[in-house]
């Protein structure tokens, strides 16, 4: 018997609405999520879960996402996760910050699911 395993996703925004929409759609993409609303929570569950991607929003309560994409980046666990922001900032220079903190891609809201899924997948893909 061949059993598979569902990639663990970590997704970490603080609208609530939005977390629910990427929860639901990821989850029917085969991911086993977990979810945070503010980047201190988002970093514990990663800490304790080490999941394969990590989405998170940047502006968040009691962590940004950099800050959280920082501390990720320390741990340095293998396989690397993938990290993604999705963001309603849209200047250069923040994204060229975030970036630096370790995301692998960043999006600006409004995004497609799909596109962030193709970034993900991509991420995640042997060799």
């Amino acid at each position: 018997m061949i059993v598979t395993y569902a990639a663990r996703l970590l997704i970490a925004d603080d609208d609530p609405e939005m977390l629910a929409v990427y929860a639901v759609f990821f989850s029917k993409q085969g991911f086993d999520i977990r979810t945070a609303t503010n980047g201190a929570d988002a970093l514990t569950e990663y800490c304790a879960w080490y999941p394969a991607a990590v989405l998170l929003d940047i502006e968040m309560p009691r962590l940004d996402g950099r800050e959280v994409a920082r501390a990720i980046r320390l741990v340095r666990r293998f396989p690397v996760p993938v990290l993604v922001a999705v963001t309603g900032l849209t200047s250069q220079s923040e994204r060229d910050e975030s970036m630096r903190a370790g995301f692998d891609h960043y999006f600006v809201k409004p995004v497609l699911m799909p596109i962030i899924l193709a970034a993900i997948n991509i991420g995640l893909a042997p060799g």
